[in-house]
């Protein structure tokens, strides 16, 4: 399958009407609210509104006019990607049927079945699917907090922050160091952080071949280490110094002003820090009352809310058992929840919840590894069922077939949460 970006990015179809406070509902027909246009939010949207063929109004409530995917933007660091290769419109879920609507949700009240929107309107819900991805844990990285993310960017919410992480690796002096901070389980994209790695490697080789990478993880281990450590020997000799828990990784703080990192009590200067701090789900669904800790507890079932039956919460933000937190889970989980809504809002069939997941990384050119699994609903949680993973050792034949994998998963996962056509 072949994305064309472009067959979506007009935002003329975008339903952007005024809202009024409250909101009636179309005709008497039950309103989904889906807040988040990600890979959770606008697949499930997306899934209502098709499947229901307009018997059920569906609003996606989602801030920005173009979203960029997480997914995918360390091909972006790495010269791989342009910027504009993760961007998307969605005009193509308002040309589906998505009433979509561009503001900040501030706010829910579960007993009165309203969500809050920054512009001042009350939107009436008979379901409500939060999908907010992640936000960070206050004070998680010492020294560090939102105010400094532009000396020390986190990159980990795509759009303005991955290009600003490129422009500073861009500026390095030759020889410089590149430091990161890895965040601790749980966390989006269990892999993300050493592909990061891996590609700031790559760009670095091209243009600053003398510098150097610096990670300080406060685990022991990290997802495909053997597959990444393998690769950075193979492709980045001397490169890449990994220091894990055992020898400090955990105890680290940073000085922003002085671009210095402390590793179990040794200072640093940097030129660029990357800091990842620790998650949490997405604020919105702290307001909505949904959370335990950091995160929202679900149903294996459907994805509904442990607290609250006619809500639901999706992706990153969930805690739902074994699926890692990534964009294929997102969207694996949006359309059980989909399903699962409009068979409680229509009385349409409603199917066993199956899962999946691959997660999929660059090493270099041509050299992908992957991760994966299928999973089970059961009544703790959702329950890994089988497995799979890439080999060291294996052939560039086999490395590159996997890369070129993640290409077509990239554009077939976009066309399924936007509307593109192939």
């Amino acid at each position: 399958m072949t994305l064309n970006r472009r067959t979506f990015l007009g935002t003329s179809a975008v339903a952007a009407a005024s809202l009024a406070a409250p909101m009636v509902r179309a005709q008497g027909k039950p309103r989904v609210v889906v807040v988040g246009g990600g890979a959770g939010g606008a697949t499930a949207a997306r899934y209502i509104a098709k499947d229901s063929k307009g018997d059920i109004d569906v609003m996606l409530i989602e801030p920005t006019r173009t979203y960029y995917t997480c997914f995918f933007s360390n091909l972006y660091i790495g010269g791989f990607k342009e910027i504009d290769d993760l961007g998307h419109s969605y005009g193509g879920l308002a040309a589906g049927g998505v009433n979509v609507v561009h503001d900040w949700a501030v706010g829910v009240d579960r007993d009165a079945k309203t969500v809050a929107l920054a512009g001042g309107a009350d939107v009436a819900y008979d379901k409500l699917i939060l999908s907010p991805g992640i936000d960070f844990v206050e004070g998680s990285v010492e020294g560090w907090d939102l105010n400094a993310q532009n000396a020390m960017p986190h990159a980990y919410k795509g759009g303005s922050q991955t290009e600003l992480l490129k422009a500073q690796l861009a500026a390095m002096p030759e020889g410089g160091i590149f430091a990161m901070v890895a965040p601790p389980n749980p966390y989006r994209c269990p892999p993300g952080p050493y592909e990061r790695v891996s590609m700031v490697a790559h760009y670095l080789k091209l243009n600053n071949p003398t510098a150097k990478i610096i990670v300080a993880d406060p685990k022991p281990k990290f997802s495909k280490m053997s597959l990444f450590e393998e690769g950075w020997n193979t492709h980045y000799a001397g490169m890449v110094d990994w220091i894990g828990e055992d020898f400090g990784g955990n105890v680290v703080s940073v000085d922003p002003a002085a671009m210095t990192v402390s590793i179990d009590g040794e200072d640093t200067s940097v030129d660029v820090c990357n800091v990842i701090p620790a998650m949490k789900a997405g604020r919105i669904a702290e307001m909505a009352g949904v959370t335990e800790g950091n995160w929202a507890p679900v149903n294996a079932a459907d994805m509904s809310s442990k607290a609250d039956p006619d809500v639901y919460v999706l992706g990153d933000a969930s805690q739902q058992g074994d699926m890692p937190k990534s964009g294929f889970s997102a969207n694996s989980q949006a359309k059980v929840c989909a399903n699962a809504v409009r068979g409680a809002l229509t009385g349409s069939k409603v199917f066993p919840a199956k899962y999946s997941n691959t997660c999929w990384s660059l090493i270099e050119t041509n050299d992908g590894v992957k991760v994966g699994a299928t999973y089970e609903a059961t009544e703790e949680k959702i329950a890994k069922v089988d497995g799979f993973i890439s080999q060291t050792g294996e052939s560039a034949d086999v490395r590159k077939a996997t890369y070129e994998e993640s290409e077509g998963w990239y554009a077939g996962i976009t066309a399924d949460m936007f509307g593109a056509e192939a």
